[in-house]
């Protein structure tokens, strides 16, 4: 008898020791898939914030370091999409072809499971002519909020997508807007300094 409580004695520790090395294991790879969930959001937010820089200096080396050489950008509100890294670069660069002192504020970044939402604030004189939109400089500074979604594929941007309401901008170029029914929306004329 002596023997056989001697075989099952070691079977018994073996037995309660296996899920607790078990949870262990569990607990540590839990760790560790947090770690690089944090790691991850990390990139994510760090690509939100520098492409922020990178319309603010029009720093090419940045963009490229930033996006996949395949990657798309879409600007909802001309309803256009930017193919392909050459494209992106002259996209993000763009408001230095009209505006000077130009600022990207980035506010909160919403980390996704695949990348960020990125909240901000973008202003810039416009000096040069904007397009159609102002065939000369108007001197005059532009404010705009907006959000851009982005999806990042291991740790660079794959696709981004600006949403920004374009009627500020509008207004804040001198333009009216007549809708139908006669209502006119314009930017108040500024008050003279006193």
């Amino acid at each position: 008898m002596r023997h056989t409580r001697m075989r099952h004695a070691p079977t018994r520790l073996v037995s309660r020791s296996l899920p607790i090395g078990l949870v262990v294991l569990a607990t540590a790879c839990a760790e560790r898939g947090q770690q690089e969930e944090s790691a991850a959001a990390g990139r994510a937010e760090l690509a939100a914030r520098s492409l922020a820089a990178a319309v603010e200096s029009a720093d090419t080396a940045l963009i490229l370091d930033l996006f996949w050489p395949h990657a798309s950008y879409d600007d909802f509100a001309a309803q256009h999409s930017y193919e392909g890294i050459d494209e992106i670069v002259g996209y993000v660069t763009e408001p230095h072809s009209w505006g000077d002192e130009i600022y990207k504020n980035v506010g909160r970044v919403h980390v996704t499971e695949r990348g960020a939402v990125a909240e901000w604030v973008f202003s810039a004189v416009q000096n040069r002519p904007l397009g159609d939109l102002a065939p000369r400089g108007t001197g005059r500074e532009i404010v705009l909020s907006g959000v851009t979604i982005l999806e990042v594929e291991n740790g660079r941007i794959i696709r981004a997508a600006d949403y920004v309401d374009t009627q500020p901008l509008l207004l804040q170029l001198g333009a009216r807007i007549e809708l139908p029914g006669g209502r006119v929306i314009e930017q108040p004329a500024a008050r003279p300094d006193p």
